[in-house]
């Protein structure tokens, strides 16, 4: 594998990951960036040492290429991927690597699917995209529930509720702890993009257009908050509550089409639990409320004039942080999150898939999934005999979760 982006927040922690999994696996790996002596230099201070420096630039082609030839799977951590990650998938479908990313930019996954998924699909390559906390672990959960509706009951399912609850580390937040730079740089990069709008669709992935238009009817995104259980409040999905929705349906499309049957779109909802006590529920309504506001907001611009949007997007790359900031390495450990898959057959079964795991969802937690993604990917045999462009969950497949064990990601079903 070949770590390429290695000296950012999220990337330097896959090659802490490898590093210590390369030691039980006796998979081999290396970091790519610009600078081998600052990848080197990097990495050392973050106390991995022993891996081979790349250099490889998204500017230079044949840098991209050489490194897509010597492995078998690139961790792309280059971003904003509307920008930079484009020539990065084109060296590996030429040279025939395995490529995963952490995008969250569902304009730019739509474009990379009309380019290039019967080309990978011809050369044997999986391009697997949003392949972090957004959206590997609802994904893969969505998928083991509708694949146990199937065994035990012979149906698929008709409604899907995911609930994600977290403890945060003791003192007060940062803002640096809840998203990072290249973060706001990808939806800045979404705002100012060629069609914004695909960004807000929950069948933007779809490419069969009758199956799509079921989707949209059956199951549109909404960010209104709601009641939970026992009192808790259901806020939109952060960083943004239009990511998972279209990846999820695509899975489910491509898990059909593989199947020989027609997709059955369900109803998808899903949310931040804010759980506390009685007292605390208008502040926490007044949460869930500003943080629906700015995501109906950023709806409500992506489907405004391209000139109106493309100023906003110019005005916000300058004013937000860049790609170096992010959480301290003090605040990543001490995270633990949950999420609950609660999905229905149309008959009415009903079963639960419940994810657990540790560490800072966006950035620790997302970096080790990552890494065993990308481990999985490596070695033949371990994932599903699919190529193209590929969801987390198509591409893994639910055969190997037990492997997340080792990513502090643990996934149970109960009915």
């Amino acid at each position: 594998m070949v770590v390429f982006g290695a000296t950012g927040v999220t990337g330097r922690r896959v090659a802490a990951y490898l590093a210590e999994r390369a030691a039980e696996t006796g998979a081999r790996w290396a970091a790519a960036g610009r600078d081998t002596a600052k990848v080197q230099r990097v990495l050392g201070e973050a106390g991995v040492s022993g891996a081979e420096a790349l250099a490889a630039d998204v500017n230079d082609p044949a840098s991209l290429l050489e490194m897509a030839a010597r492995t078998r799977v690139v961790l792309n951590l280059v971003g904003p991927y509307t920008l930079y990650g484009w020539p990065v998938i084109e060296a590996c479908v030429a040279q025939g690597a395995h490529y995963a990313d952490l995008t969250g930019e569902i304009p730019f996954v739509r474009r990379v699917i009309g380019a290039f998924d019967a080309r990978a699909a011809q050369a044997q390559v999986k391009l697997v995209q949003v392949c972090g906390f957004e959206c590997l672990p609802p994904d893969l959960a969505v998928l083991l529930a509708a694949e146990t509706a199937r065994e035990r009951w012979g149906e698929g399912l008709a409604s899907v509720d995911l609930e994600v609850s977290m403890r945060t580390p003791p003192g007060l937040p940062r803002f640096s702890d809840t998203i990072s730079g290249g973060t706001l740089q990808s939806l800045v990069a979404v705002m100012g993009g060629e069609d914004p709008s695909v960004a807000t669709d929950p069948a933007a992935l779809i490419t069969d257009p009758v199956a799509a238009a079921e989707v949209r009817r059956v199951s549109p995104i909404s960010v209104a908050p709601r009641r939970g259980p026992q009192n808790a409040v259901i806020a939109p999905m952060a960083p943004a509550a239009f990511i998972n929705p279209p990846v999820i349906q695509r899975t489910m499309a491509l898990t059909a089409a593989e199947a020989g049957t027609r997709p059955e779109p369900f109803r998808y909802r899903e949310g931040m639990l804010l759980a506390g006590a009685s007292a605390t529920l208008p502040l926490r309504y007044g949460a869930a409320a500003a943080l629906a506001g700015m995501q109906a907001g950023f709806a409500a611009l992506a489907r405004a004039q391209p000139s109106l949007r493309r100023r906003f997007a110019e005005a916000l790359g300058t004013i937000l942080p860049g790609s170096g900031f992010g959480p301290a390495a003090d605040r990543l450990e001490h995270w633990s999150w949950r999420m609950s898959v609660q999905a229905r057959t149309a008959a009415g079964h009903e079963l639960t898939v419940e994810v657990a795991a540790e560490g800072h969802p966006g950035y620790l937690a997302t970096a080790r999934m990552l890494g065993e993604a990308g481990l999985l990917l490596a070695e033949p045999g371990l994932t599903p005999n699919r190529s193209g462009c590929l969801t987390p969950a198509a591409a893994l497949g639910t055969g190997s979760l037990e492997r997340f064990r080792k990513a502090q990601m643990r996934f149970s079903v109960s009915a």
